[in-house]
């Protein structure tokens, strides 16, 4: 089976708007469709509460006929039109989809932040991690969430194989980032951020980009916008990731960032599988 992931910083504005940002991320869109996977994992939507709107429904319909989407959105207390995730799968697939509580701190639950899908012999389930934020305002409440997570993960493993994918919000390792020393502290590459990741492999879970790569230095899946040649100079991050469980890592046959030009930002990460070999 072949999946996609990808942060897309705002669908109604990937799917609506006509500036030049918008149509490089449906350029890079339709960079996706034309791999023709069987899952596409959306995060970042940013829609409301009530989901989609008619008109994106539309696009989408247009764009993916063959496609169901599902998606969780940040309801209040929580941001309005904040965080999010979406799930576009192959209409010939019958999924039992859930959105999970994890029992995160503050209102990290109540964000769109997870959504599941349950097929027989495997979870595929995909995460936009919150961000530690500015000075580190949500650091705690982040490495409440990670352990909150990395228990979520562990507990469908028990059940059967677990496919999670997402933005992480972390950079693991040094090798994971352009400049390690200038960032150190920083949201996304703190050692509790750092270590909440290590936990979460450490329950049985395997970074497939490393897994079938190895130590490939300079490969990253974001490049910071604010920053004008962040992407021209390959000043990136690797934030972003697919894992499975351990006992299936021989069963992964691709896991690769997807070109997405000059797009700054996510760009999309491919993912294939087959659980007979």
């Amino acid at each position: 089976m072949k999946f996609i992931s990808w942060n897309i910083d705002s669908i109604n504005a990937a799917l609506t708007s006509d500036s030049a940002r918008a149509l490089l991320s449906r350029d890079v869109l339709t960079t996706i469709i034309d791999h023709n996977p069987d899952v596409i994992a959306i995060q970042e939507t940013k829609l409301s509460s009530n989901g989609p709107t008619k008109k994106h429904l539309e696009i989408l319909s247009e764009l993916l006929p063959d496609y169901i989407n599902v998606w969780n959105s940040s309801v209040e207390p929580a941001r309005k039109g904040y965080a999010g995730t979406m799930f576009l799968y192959k209409n010939t697939l019958e999924p039992i989809v859930t959105y999970p509580k994890i029992g995160a701190p503050s209102t990290m639950d109540l964000e769109g932040r997870i959504i599941t899908l349950e097929f027989d012999d495997f979870y595929l389930t995909q995460v936009y991690t919150p961000n530690a934020g500015n000075a580190l305002v949500r650091l705690e409440a982040r490495q409440q969430w990670d352990v909150a997570y990395a228990n979520y993960l562990s507990d469908l493993d028990k059940v059967k194989t677990v496919i999670a994918t997402g933005d992480f919000n972390v950079a693991h390792k040094e090798i994971d980032l352009a400049n390690p020393k200038a960032n150190r502290n920083s949201a996304g590459f703190t050692d509790e951020e750092r270590e909440g990741f290590t936990n979460l492999l450490d329950k049985g879970f395997t970074d497939t980009f490393r897994h079938l790569h190895g130590d490939v230095p300079s490969v990253y899946s974001w490049w910071a916008q604010r920053a004008v040649t962040s992407k021209i100079n390959n000043v990136g991050w690797r934030i972003d990731y697919w894992l499975i469980s351990d006992r299936h890592a021989d069963k992964v046959v691709k896991s690769e960032m997807i070109d997405s030009g000059t797009r700054q930002d996510h760009t999309p990460l491919l993912f294939e599988f087959d659980l007979s070999l």
